[in-house]
């Protein structure tokens, strides 16, 4: 009796870490926007240990062997930055200053904005996703050193739509390949090009 063959393609990974980074920073974004308080944080570490966090991060490595660079930098740095914002919230919330909390901010845009520099050959709908978020880092990080509640709620709103569009390229994603064909367009780059890069 014949063995089925063996399928030797890679899953796409892409899914997982974007709803992962998704649904974390919706969740995050609600406080931040003043819709709940911190009272609601807890669920927050905790989407953040086990989904931001950790399935990102398996995202990433997943990456590896297919050879893309961008997607295993953003998906283990981003899964990364979700294990340390749960531990800063968890054990140091108060013994560092908020100046130093905006830093920390301020560099994880300008992590992503570089990131965005990279996504120019790719579809719109990823360059959308790291432009809406290095603004909201740097939104948030304003909040950090002014102590403007403005600022941080602004940084939360745009972290919404930061939110939305992963979970829309995410299901974009999923829904395209089961389907075979384009239902969620993302928005091809206009110059295309072999070493483009995509989630």
């Amino acid at each position: 009796m014949a063995s089925a063959p063996i399928r030797t393609t890679l899953a796409n990974p892409a899914p997982l870490g974007l709803a992962g980074f998704a649904l974390t920073t919706w969740l995050l974004s609600m406080i931040n926007a003043g819709w709940f308080s911190g009272e609601s944080m807890g669920l927050v570490l905790a989407c953040a240990l086990a989904y931001g966090g950790t399935a990102q991060a398996i995202a990433g490595i997943m990456e590896l062997p297919r050879g893309n660079t961008f997607g295993a930098t953003a998906f283990l740095s981003y899964g990364a930055f979700w294990w340390s914002f749960a531990l800063f919230v968890l054990f140091l919330h108060d013994k560092v200053p908020a100046a130093f909390v905006g830093w920390y901010l301020f560099l994880w845009g300008t992590f992503t904005f570089y990131m965005w520099l990279a996504t120019f050959r790719s579809p719109r709908a990823l360059q959308a996703i790291f432009l809406a978020l290095w603004i909201t880092f740097g939104l948030l990080a304003g909040g950090e050193w002014t102590g403007s509640v403005i600022l941080r709620m602004a940084g939360g709103y745009l972290g919404l739509v930061t939110a939305a569009l992963a979970f829309y390229l995410s299901a974009a994603d999923v829904i395209n390949e089961v389907h075979g064909r384009v239902v969620l367009p993302v928005g091809e780059p206009r110059v295309f090009s072999r070493h483009a890069v995509a989630l």
